[in-house]
């Protein structure tokens, strides 16, 4: 009986729901419905009607508001696609793994006893063991701080006749890591050598970060020098060399003047960032740190317990091989000494390591004017008129001569440089003999006649035309690439007459100046030194634009 039922009420229910006229209303809703779906869609292409027509064309206000809208978000894409090619970009970060020597920054090792960053196994072992290696310091600086004159940089820029361990190009490239690092630069230039030691290519390693920069050896300037003056000239220089810096400081390592004034620029744009010291080769880094160290001792107990272990320093040029961390903040962040940047376009890129001491001022620059004396180097009495350069040749030790071609009668010129360099003078028609003659006995550097058959001599050679605008004043200084500069007064302010007719002549001064090849030789406004630099030198009138922009200087 069940299963009748079951089908006799089955059956009934299928066959009533064929015949019902329910089921075709849904499906002809549904084909309506299914051509009505696109139809909504069709008022969108209406929107971007030629402006003007409709009235739902886009205002002035929306049209400005959508552009600055695409244009930030074009803004962000170029932003983000910057950052994912520097991520692409395998960058060379300082590493501090390695365990390095503290006074020169290369890495410590046991095998070769000549090379930088030798230690005794024992010693190493012992110190790793108590994880002390921050401590040791290399057998090549303990001889450099008594003293010796060991070299290890070579290749262009780097120093002959000595031990070359590493290449100057190596060093630039422990260096190529911080334009993608946010750090703060400080970049030191000697005044002594304001030209060859400016690095006028400190943007392709710094990168966009900002910039500090501290003129040091001060104090080796002339008695009587106005520092006024002297801040003022090199702003003016670093305005014409196109570099953008913070300030200017002019400081002294020695004497520790100047530094309070940097420390405290430091401290104000730091920002947690890391600074780095950066600057040519024996340009004074090292000293520099210590003297900065010293300082704020006083005040800030981390920079007080770096002074223990700080940076060797030495007369070497390239003492410090790799960058060196030290705590010197309590507020975050590091300080790191850098190796020097080598040049080759400097003296001490062509002398040999020996002779390196002789390039570099050991006190007070002395100028050493001539003429002052009836007597040439060679000890013949000049002829005609005792005060008259025409026809004479001035060698500066064995790496510069300067032929006088045509100058005034009562020009002079006046050397500023090392005292270690002699000067002599002899006429030109017998200046080729002469050097020939005593280079490496009596012109020195070179030194000694071994070293003066292997010296390459006075092989490149630059006329110059100086033109005179004011007698009154030097018409230009004559700067030797890692030497010192020449001073060309057209008229000696001691030999000044009511009787001169230099006004009548004034017009152009010819000079040919030899140096080694690739020695580079600048010529550049008179720098305002001792107390006559303050006397002729005139300060330029600016805008209030160009007011705003400068640099300011510091003492």
């Amino acid at each position: 009986m069940a299963p009748k039922t079951l089908s006799s009420f089955l059956s009934p229910f299928t066959l009533n729901t064929i015949p019902t006229t329910k089921l075709p209303n849904p499906s002809l809703i549904l084909c309506r419905f299914s051509p009505a779906h696109p139809k909504p869609p069709l008022p969108e292409p209406r929107l971007p009607e030629p402006e003007g027509t409709g009235p739902a064309a886009p205002t002035p206000g929306d049209r400005f508001l959508e552009s600055r809208r695409s244009f930030d978000a074009a803004k962000i894409i170029l932003k983000e696609k910057k950052k994912k090619r520097l991520k692409e970009k395998p960058l060379k970060k300082l590493s501090t793994a390695v365990a390095c020597c503290y006074g020169c920054g290369a890495p410590l090792q046991t095998s070769e006893p000549d090379a930088p960053g030798y230690s005794d196994p024992e010693t190493y072992a012992l110190k790793k063991k108590h994880h002390q290696l921050k401590t040791v310091i290399c057998g090549r600086c303990k001889l450099l701080s008594h003293g010796h004159m060991i070299t290890a940089v070579g290749g262009n820029g780097g120093y002959s006749g000595g031990k070359q361990f590493i290449m100057a190009e190596q060093l630039r490239e422990k260096l190529s890591h911080l334009r993608y690092e946010r750090a703060l630069i400080v970049k030191l230039v000697d005044i002594v050598d304001f030209n060859g030691s400016f690095l006028a290519c400190v943007r392709d390693l710094a990168g966009a970060n900002p910039i500090i920069l501290v003129i040091t050896k001060i104090d080796l300037l002339p008695k009587g020098t106005d520092f006024n003056c002297i801040g003022d000239w090199v702003v003016e220089a670093t305005v014409k060399k196109k570099l953008n810096v913070m300030s200017v400081h002019l400081t002294s390592s020695k004497s520790l003047v100047g530094v309070a004034g940097v420390a405290s620029e430091i401290q104000k744009e730091k920002k947690g960032r890391d600074v780095y010291v950066m600057g040519s080769a024996n340009v004074g880094k090292s000293a520099f740190i210590s003297a900065l160290l010293k300082l704020m001792a006083e005040k800030d107990p981390v920079a007080a317990s770096a002074q223990k272990y700080k940076p060797i320093q030495s007369a070497v040029p390239g003492t410090t091989l790799g960058p060196i961390q030290i705590n010197a903040f309590l507020g975050g962040g590091k300080l790191y000494d850098t190796p020097g940047v080598h040049l080759h376009h400097r003296q001490a890129a062509v002398v040999h390591s020996e002779d390196l001491p002789s390039l570099a001022p050991q006190s007070r620059l002395r100028g050493q004017s001539f003429p002052n004396s009836q007597v040439s180097g060679n000890g013949t009495t000049r002829k005609g008129n005792s005060n008259d350069l025409n026809g004479y040749s001035i060698f500066w030790g064995g790496l510069v001569r300067v032929d006088v071609l045509k100058v005034l009668p009562e020009t002079r010129l006046t050397f500023y440089g090392p005292r270690s360099l002699q000067i002599h003078m002899v006429p030109t028609d017998e200046a080729d003999e002469f050097y020939q003659k005593h280079v490496g006995v009596l012109l020195t550097p070179p030194t000694g006649k071994e070293r003066a058959n292997e010296w390459r001599g006075l092989d490149s050679q630059s006329q110059l035309q100086i033109k005179v605008e004011d007698v009154q004043r030097p018409a230009c200084d004559v700067a030797i690439s890692g030497l010192g500069w020449i001073s060309i007064e057209p008229i000696c302010r001691l030999l000044k007459s009511s009787d001169s007719n230099s006004e009548k002549t004034a017009g152009e001064l010819h000079l040919a100046v030899h140096v080694p090849k690739p020695v580079e030789i600048f010529v550049r406004s008179p720098i305002p030194v001792g107390k006559p630099g303050a006397e002729w030198y005139q300060y330029r009138e600016l805008t209030e634009k160009e007011e705003e922009e400068r640099p300011k200087w510091h003492y």
